[in-house]
């Protein structure tokens, strides 16, 4: 136990942290409890407590980690000088290792996150993960303006339904790829990663200039 509490408690909440993460992927969240985390993580229960209050405040901490990633997938792609078509193909590439690198949290991301922080029971980790997506967001209107002012896409666009509409439609098509894969190579004689280009294609048709 000394040499534990030589290393900094960050050192200790990301372990637990990692041995909540395979749990949660292996068992679920609500399958999984904290007597289990402590043990993967080769923590004492009690020891567990002092480096986090709850299993929510576990969750939190994973979610935000993952939420960084896919901002810095985001952002990487848009920092390619590159064609809006290339950037475009970026990102949806970027939101593809986003999904094989965190596949449990990439559906808990893109489903529903706390934005009600007038109350004072929400985790610091919650307000993170709301401005880190407030970032990504931003990020993604930068895209479609720069990409309207170069003419490669549609002026007529609503910026924020188009970016929410955007996150719909590609993670959707990715969690289907994902689901379906099977399928889509029995029925269709594509491969997953063949059925995304071509759905990633007909996504960008639909908000690209009529000259693209």
């Amino acid at each position: 136990m000394a040499r534990r509490k030589k290393e900094p408690k960050s050192v200790h909440r990301e372990k637990i942290a990692s041995a909540a993460s395979v749990l949660f992927m292996e068992r679920g969240i609500a399958a999984t409890s904290m007597d289990d985390i402590a043990r993967v993580a080769g923590y004492s229960k009690a020891t567990l407590y002092v480096y986090f209050e709850n299993k929510e405040e576990i969750i939190g901490i994973l979610v935000l980690n993952s939420m960084k990633k896919l901002y810095h997938y985001i952002a990487s792609a848009l920092e390619q000088k590159e064609t809006t078509k290339e950037q475009y193909n970026i990102i949806c590439q970027g939101l593809i290792q986003y999904q094989e690198e965190f596949p449990f949290y990439f559906k808990m991301v893109l489903d529903k996150i706390n934005i009600d922080f007038e109350r004072h029971d929400y985790l610091p980790e919650e307000k993170e993960t709301y401005q880190i997506g407030e970032e990504i967001n931003e990020k993604i209107k930068e895209f479609l303006i720069s990409g309207i002012d170069k003419g490669d896409l549609r002026s007529n666009l609503k910026i924020m339904p188009t970016i929410f509409v955007f996150w719909g439609m590609l993670s959707g098509l990715i969690q289907l790829a994902e689901n379906k894969e099977e399928y889509i190579k029995k029925a269709m004689g594509l491969s997953k990663s063949q059925f995304l280009e071509y759905g990633f294609h007909m996504l960008y048709c639909s908000i690209a200039d009529s000259g693209e």
